[in-house]
């Protein structure tokens, strides 16, 4: 979620090791463990948490404190050498079976072979919005896919349930690399991936209310902060295009034999909107 009214915006924040200076959030604090205790450590004061995979768990966690809109970052170092089978997420999510989703979900492969970065978007209950691309880009800070506020022609959009920020290792040797064709080394485990450097410029939601509607914001946020507004401007929209036309390998605005009654009515919009 990014912000109120027109787009979420999801930008390329991990790769094997991201560099990018942020003020962390401390893990102890702000987050909890709700999967595989046993797999999962929390170290250097709170500046860094571990997740880990081998074959009997795998593990997450979600922060305490859900989010109406904001923006969100994390450093990951994923999974070294064969990761295949393996998935680590870093996510959005709300409650109950229309809830909202965002995601970011990183498909291991064999040593030597780049992840696969599966990104999705669910809208009250509503997914089926894959694009997957290769990471192809050695920066971060680079936008790779927007979807756009559609409400309009009647197409869902992530605006008004509150969401936890969720990461996880599990196992999804059954479709993650290749279709399921290459399965999970269980000789090379456990499977880590480290998390560090969690920034949040977000809207506290509780209680039925958002801080930004209030005198008070997360990190003493306020309604005239940047990032409420943040939109692409030309050098985004020109960095966007490269990467969907050079890195994308799957988008399911171009896939008529999954949909073959008629793509989802927001592939036929323009990319862009103001």
């Amino acid at each position: 979620m990014s912000s109120p009214s027109t787009s979420v915006m999801l930008s390329v924040v991990v790769f094997t090791t991201i560099l990018m200076a942020a003020s962390a959030e401390n893990f102890y604090r702000d987050v909890e463990i709700f999967f595989g205790n046993e797999h999962a450590n929390i170290l250097n004061g709170g500046k860094l948490l571990t997740l880990s995979l081998d074959n009997d768990c795998g593990s997450g966690f979600q922060s305490k404190n859900s989010y109406l809109f904001g923006r969100f970052d994390m450093h990951i170092k994923l999974v070294p050498g064969n990761s295949a089978g393996t998935v680590a997420t870093f996510y959005l999510s709300s409650l109950g079976p229309a809830h909202d989703e965002i995601d970011f979900e990183f498909l291991g492969n064999v040593s030597g072979q780049p992840y696969v970065i599966h990104t999705n978007i669910y809208s009250q209950g509503n997914g089926n919005r894959e694009q997957q691309f290769y990471p192809c880009l050695m920066v971060d800070e680079k936008p790779i896919r927007v979807f756009n506020n559609n409400e309009a022609i009647g197409v869902p959009f992530p605006n008004s349930q509150a969401m936890k920020v969720y990461s996880s290792i599990w196992d999804a040797e059954d479709w993650a690399t290749e279709g399921g064709r290459v399965k999970t080394d269980w000789t090379q485990a456990p499977f880590t991936a480290s998390y560090k450097n969690f920034e949040l410029k977000a809207c506290v939601y509780s209680s039925g209310s958002s801080s930004c509607g209030s005198s008070e914001s997360t990190n003493s946020i306020t309604n005239t902060e940047a990032w409420q507004t943040q939109g692409l401007d030309a050098d985004d929209r020109e960095q966007l295009l490269w990467v969907q036309e050079n890195c994308m390998i799957y988008n399911y605005c171009t896939d008529y034999a999954r949909f073959p009654d008629g793509l989802p009515c927001e592939c036929k919009q323009t990319t862009f909107q103001q």
